[in-house]
């Protein structure tokens, strides 16, 4: 049921399926950490060209590492650096054609080159941070973004 090869059609669609896979896969599971490490797991086999795909935890001070598929991680990252940093400072998607050209990019994995950052908010407070890295320039563009924040959506309901 979730795999790579069941999703079909145009990358619309594959982002509806995914999102459909990821429901049954989180549906009447409150934890947080195993409902973060199978959506890692399910992104990263599923979509193509991704070095890592994870979770980063808001402690009340800065981004923890959490649940992930890839190499060894930044286990903090402070809120006024990194993409990730300013995904969870401004709330907002980050979407980064050349890390390398991104004012205090973190290098955690230096062959990453594009990233893809959604915040994770439920009622109003900053749970985290859903992080994906392509080793490709570019690798995200809007249907990407629009999918993996119907993902990150997804899994903050799952939460209590």
């Amino acid at each position: 049921m979730f795999t790579a090869s069941s999703l079909s059609g145009d990358r619309p669609q594959q982002y509806a399926q995914l999102a459909d896979q990821a429901r049954a896969l989180l549906h009447g599971e409150p934890d947080r950490i195993a409902n973060a490490a199978n959506l890692s797991a399910l992104v990263h086999h599923a979509l193509p060209r991704l070095n890592w795909v994870g979770f980063y935890f808001f402690d009340g001070t800065e981004l923890v590492v959490g649940p992930f598929q890839g190499l060894p991680a930044c286990v903090r990252i402070p809120l006024d650096r990194g993409v990730c940093g300013a995904a969870a400072r401004t709330r907002q998607t980050q979407r980064v054609d050349d890390v390398h050209a991104f004012p205090g990019h973190i290098a955690c994995d230096a062959a990453s080159r594009s990233e893809l950052v959604v915040p994770l908010v439920r009622r109003g407070e900053l749970v985290g941070v859903f992080d994906l890295d392509s080793p490709d320039p570019a690798r995200f563009d809007v249907i990407d973004q629009d999918g993996l924040e119907t993902l990150a959506r997804i899994y903050v309901e799952s939460l209590p």
